[in-house]
């Protein structure tokens, strides 16, 4: 039968793990690698990981941990990640509103009012009150 890049791709993953468990070395691993990723038939992939051990299946337990120890994590900093990149946007629009203010000002020959204030102002003041006054239906505390 005729080898796929997916059974390529997971002999190069067996042979990395070896090389990682030092049963290659790296002369042996990259030679096993070219001849991976040339072979045309899953009999060529097979002979190149068949002195090696099969990998321990994953655990199931260590997963449910890495999952649950993320969502931990997040729910931590979400909170006050989320407000800190309302400012960050905040930061971009200011920037872009400035630029777009000074080059209205240097083809017109003369600073005209500086603008960009009633909406960064505003958009500010919503933020702060948003962090003085949370949404109670998001749950999150600030």
């Amino acid at each position: 039968m005729r080898a796929s890049d997916a059974d390529r791709d997971a002999t190069a993953e067996r042979l990395a793990v070896a090389l990682s468990e030092g049963r290659l070395d790296v002369a042996e691993y990259e030679r096993r690698l070219d001849e991976a990723m040339t072979a045309v038939v899953i009999g060529e992939l097979r002979a190149l990981i068949a002195d090696l051990p099969e990998p321990p299946p994953p655990a199931e337990h260590d997963e449910a941990e890495l999952v649950g120890a993320a969502a931990q994590q997040s729910s931590v900093t979400s909170p006050w990640k989320d407000w800190v990149d309302e400012w960050r946007w905040w930061l971009g629009g200011a920037i872009i509103m400035t630029g777009i203010w000074g080059v209205t000002s240097i083809m017109g020959g003369a600073l005209l009012p500086f603008w960009p204030l009633v909406p960064l102002g505003i958009w500010a003041a919503i933020l702060i009150a948003a962090a003085i006054w949370p949404d109670e239906n998001s749950g999150s505390r600030r």
